[in-house]
């Protein structure tokens, strides 16, 4: 195979510095089934590990993106074959292996998926990691008896690409979501995708009381700190919060009564390194009945690898907005 592109992370004696550089498949990391790749996606993580400001790989060098999906181009493993649409997301890629930001990508057969029936791989990418967790945390409390009945489900961070996700999934799954965002000029979009009210974050008053009037049947919270201190006290009684993110800090200062007086259950969502038959199960909503409607309208932009690094800034300052994917055939 000859040289192909790809958006290299170094750290070393020079400094951090990443770029697109050219590489043979026998550089990539070891695996089972060789894929060319269809498409990537940009995920706040991808944007800390290309720019070096969050400590992401383990190990250098290596190729960003951690999302992929394409075609097996060759494989030792019986179960793929040359041809089959696949995807991988987390599972050590741009963490401990390479990535999915380069035309090729070898995968460990334990974590590649088979693209599901009625799902594309542009869509797979749409969804994505931040989909996925999206869906985990759905999943995880539906599995923990958070049904509809419960109340409405509060979406913080819903502005963001696993905001917007949840907001779709969550509704197409039968849920009445509320959508907590400090961007209220995105309301009417987050209506649009599902939301059944817009709440702006600014104008959010918590209590300080231990518990209060119940507000939500439960939470997927991407924020963390204050925010998830707060919304405990306004969930239903054996409603769940989901966490996944953040953005807000990693600490919050709370207290048990809402777990040991309403019985509240407070979730971790860790998509990284989730199990692979809980994966499959996922990708299967994922295509089918959580499969969300605006996919097209989430996606708001595509780009090639060498427009990643203003991607990645313009993401860190909080100037993005929908989901953007890496469309490998993109010569830019």
């Amino acid at each position: 195979m000859s040289t192909f592109r790809a958006f290299r992370i170094h750290n070393d004696d020079a400094g951090h510095r990443a770029g697109i550089e050219g590489m043979t498949a026998e550089a990539l990391s070891p695996g089972e089934v060789l894929v060319k790749v269809a498409y990537s996606s940009v995920n706040y993580k991808d944007a800390l590990a290309g720019t070096g400001k969050g400590r992401i790989l383990r190990s250098y060098p290596l190729n960003g993106g951690i999302d992929v999906a394409g075609h097996v181009v060759a494989s030792t493993d019986p179960t793929f074959k040359e041809g089959d649409a696949v995807l991988c997301t987390g599972s050590g890629l741009s963490e401990t292996r390479d990535g999915g930001y380069a035309e090729y990508a070898r995968l460990d057969t334990r974590w590649t998926i088979p693209l599901p029936t009625n799902l594309d791989l542009r869509e797979s990418m749409i969804l994505g990691t931040a989909g996925f967790t999206a869906a985990l945390a759905l999943l995880r409390m539906q599995d923990n008896r958070q049904t509809p009945e419960l109340g409405p489900i509060a979406v913080t961070g819903a502005s963001g690409g696993v905001g917007q996700l949840a907001i779709d999934i969550f509704s197409r799954a039968g849920y009445e979501v509320h959508a907590i965002s400090g961007k209220a000029d995105h309301f009417d979009f987050l209506r649009e995708l599902g939301a059944s009210a817009c709440i702006d974050r600014h104008q959010l008053a918590f209590s300080s009381k231990p518990l209060d009037s119940v507000r939500f049947g439960g939470a997927l919270d991407n924020v963390g700190g204050a925010m998830l201190a707060g919304l405990l006290p306004l969930i239903a009684p054996y409603g769940n919060v989901a966490i996944c993110g953040n953005a807000g800090g990693i600490a919050f200062d709370s207290t048990v009564m809402p777990f040991i007086i309403r019985g509240v259950s407070l979730l971790g969502v860790a998509s990284a390194g989730t199990a692979r038959e809980i994966r499959e199960r996922i990708w299967q909503h994922l295509a089918s009945d959580w499969k969300p409607r605006w996919l097209d309208r989430i996606a708001t932009q595509e780009v090639g690898l060498g427009e990643l690094p203003d991607v990645f800034e313009r993401m860190l300052a909080g100037d993005s907005f929908g989901r953007t994917l890496v469309r490998l055939d993109r010569t830019l």
